[in-house]
């Protein structure tokens, strides 16, 4: 029955004349590049997070020995983690046809029977299967994830995480024993040779290897110029219909620059926010303080140029902030000369990133923030009224809104 010419299992089934080796070390060596990239622009994401410094900032159980590579997450520039997942995110979606592509390919190969004709063949063909469901698997949570449409069971987090380093282990397995011959069949251009990837009986083409190549490259511009403008803003934010954010046009005013959650969503209620009801609580070395939004504002007030960057891939232009030097607010607390790691919690109850820690050189930086005000008024029940946390450099969520509680000291 393998042989039968309806089945997907006889190589007369598979009829198109684009398949063969050539056509499949174009993409291969393609993705050799573009997924390296990504596996080190999603470790210094991680890393961005500084998940070792307090367990609220990974959730991720049982890293182990995958967590070798973390290290304390610089300040500057401004603009880095903008730049690392801007480029982590708008590759992976860039690479999405190329990935379809590769996999259409070699898909005869997928259907060869027997399954295993030995040890050393089932084993590669284990390792394929790894590569295929994870590459599936990351490619899928992620588009998923920037799109606010996850649909997975579990955190993302720790899925993709751990997906990461399946997928990239059979990736480099993969890469080991295929990437030499890849190139040498690249390098020989006309010299088709023989492989289980050509159709034996192929149809008449009606376009050529290089003309498919022109239309999967094709098909990633266009999905580059639909996603880049998340990250670079400016002119190529008017291009970014991917961006699940506020598009081109995220509102009006000196608020008007896009969110991640709205203070509805994350259920706070104005009453707790209003000049009555609302302290801010500085816990440290001294002590206890409770402080007013009126007290904070006869503080020494800072500004900040800084962009917000999300993990999600978008960001915003750099705003202009006005607050309160997290660093004067350790000196508060009884840190006057030293400046310790700080625990910042919400007024928000549920959902993750309501509380996160931030290590001490981020307090410590002039630039780093209690914001009150932004772009010169003051901060939007969106934007976190009546303070939030702003940190050069530092992800979205690590920007915590609707601050009630500092807490300083080491973590």
């Amino acid at each position: 029955m393998r042989d039968h010419p309806r089945l997907p299992t006889a190589p007369g089934f598979w009829r198109s004349p684009l398949r063969g080796p050539w056509f499949t070390s174009v993409l291969g060596l393609v993705l050799l590049a573009g997924i390296t990239v990504l596996f080190v622009t999603g470790l210094v994401s991680y890393a961005a997070y500084n998940p070792d410094l307090s367990p609220v900032n990974d959730t991720t159980p049982d890293k182990g020995v995958l967590g070798f590579y973390l290290f304390a997450w610089p300040v500057g520039p401004v603009w880095l983690y903008r730049f690392t997942q801007g480029v982590h995110v708008t590759l992976g979606v860039t690479l999405v046809p190329v990935l379809l592509a590769k996999l259409w390919s070699v898909v005869p190969r997928l259907f060869t029977l027997p399954p295993a004709r030995s040890l050393a063949h089932a084993l590669e063909r284990l390792s394929l299967l790894l590569l295929v469901g994870g590459g599936l698997f990351e490619f899928t949570t992620g588009v998923l994830n920037v799109q606010l449409a996850y649909v997975f069971p579990g955190s993302f987090y720790p899925l993709h995480f751990y997906g990461a380093w399946v997928f990239f282990a059979a990736f480099v397995a993969h890469a080991v024993l295929k990437a030499p011959a890849a190139v040498r069949t690249v390098r020989r251009r006309r010299e088709e040779p023989e492989s289980d990837l050509s159709a034996p009986r192929p149809d008449p083409p009606t376009v050529s290897r290089r003309g498919a190549l022109w239309l999967v490259g094709g098909g990633s511009l266009l999905l580059f110029l639909t996603t880049v403008g998340q990250s670079l803003g400016g002119p190529f934010r008017r291009t970014a219909l991917l961006a699940p954010h506020g598009g081109p046009d995220p509102g009006g005013g000196p608020n008007g620059f896009q969110i991640n959650k709205t203070a509805g969503y994350a259920g706070i209620d104005a009453a707790e926010t209003g000049e009555e009801a609302w302290r801010l609580v500085v816990t440290g070395r001294t002590g206890t303080v409770r402080l007013s939004r009126a007290e904070l504002l006869r503080l020494p007030q800072h500004s900040s140029s800084l962009p917000i960057a999300c993990v999600e891939g978008w960001s915003t232009a750099d705003q202009w902030w006005r607050g309160v030097r997290l660093r004067d607010l350790a000196a508060l607390a009884g840190y006057d000369g030293e400046v310790p790691d700080v625990f910042v919690e919400s007024l928000q109850r549920h959902g993750a990133f309501r509380r996160a820690a931030l290590r001490a050189n981020q307090v410590a930086d002039g630039r780093s923030l209690l914001a009150l005000s932004v772009n010169g008024e003051d901060l939007s029940m969106d934007h976190g009224y009546p303070a939030r946390i702003i940190v050069p450099a530092a992800p979205g969520v690590l920007n915590t809104k609707w601050v009630a509680r500092l807490t300083f000291g080491d973590l």
